[in-house]
């Protein structure tokens, strides 16, 4: 759960998962280590899964259970060890991923068990609507538009494997799965999208909001905590 932690990486003056996992990691095998993280996930934003990785001469495979239980013990509740296992030392966490998966969620009813995880819209909106800017999506590549400033990266192509809406009673969810993606751009997908199936937005305007590169025109405005980083693939 990504509620009380300002993101993924390490920052000055700010609870991170990464400084959680660091601390558990220095802690148990009194030692410093350095991850990087297979993706940068935003203050607020949950994920269920996500790997790092670290370069460490001492942890043998014997020891891995172990230290995975004891880790989990020292860190906090809402974050969890999975595994540890050995990789090539060429092997990076974060550009040899092959894609990842996001998941928004909003519900349009009153739901106390959605509260910190889906993002409460009651709103009209269209599915087919919503399905037909999906599809808009697939089929660019350049995401300038949707992404936030200050990203420190050198271009904004991304490929977008799958995109879709789908609804199930009153949860609404969309799924994306692309090569990469920037900083803030699910959230301005899925923020603008919401202007098109609540008609406040036309299909034709979003497309070229698409092609435009000017984030001005786009809606970053939903909240962290309906997004969660599903599936990371290697």
């Amino acid at each position: 759960m990504g509620k009380s932690y300002s993101g993924f990486q390490v920052q000055e003056n700010a609870n991170t998962v990464q400084a959680e996992l660091e601390k558990a990691l220095r802690i148990y095998f009194r030692r410093s280590f350095e991850l990087t993280g297979s993706s940068r996930t935003d203050a607020g934003v949950h994920a269920r899964q996500n790997y790092f990785h670290f370069d460490d001469d001492e942890l043998v495979a014997e020891h891995v259970v172990a230290a995975v239980y004891h880790l989990n013990a020292i860190l906090p509740f809402d974050i969890v060890i999975a595994g540890i296992k050995p990789v090539e030392n060429q092997f990076h966490c974060r550009f040899d991923a092959k894609s990842r998966s996001y998941e928004y969620v909003l519900y349009n009813r009153k739901d106390p068990f959605l509260t910190d995880r889906a993002y409460y819209y009651p709103y009209p909106l269209q599915l087919d609507l919503l399905q037909e800017a999906a599809a808009a999506v697939l089929q660019n590549t350049d995401f300038k538009a949707f992404s936030k400033k200050n990203t420190q990266v050198h271009h904004y192509e991304c490929k977008i494997f799958s995109s879709e809406w789908s609804i199930e009673d009153h949860v609404w969810r969309y799924q994306v799965t692309g090569n990469r993606f920037l900083r803030g751009m699910v959230r301005g997908l899925v923020g603008t999208m919401l202007r098109v199936g609540g008609k406040k937005m036309s299909l034709e305007e979003f497309k070229e909001v698409l092609l435009s590169g000017d984030m001005t025109r786009v809606d970053f405005s939903v909240p962290a905590h309906g997004l969660t980083l599903m599936e990371v693939k290697y």
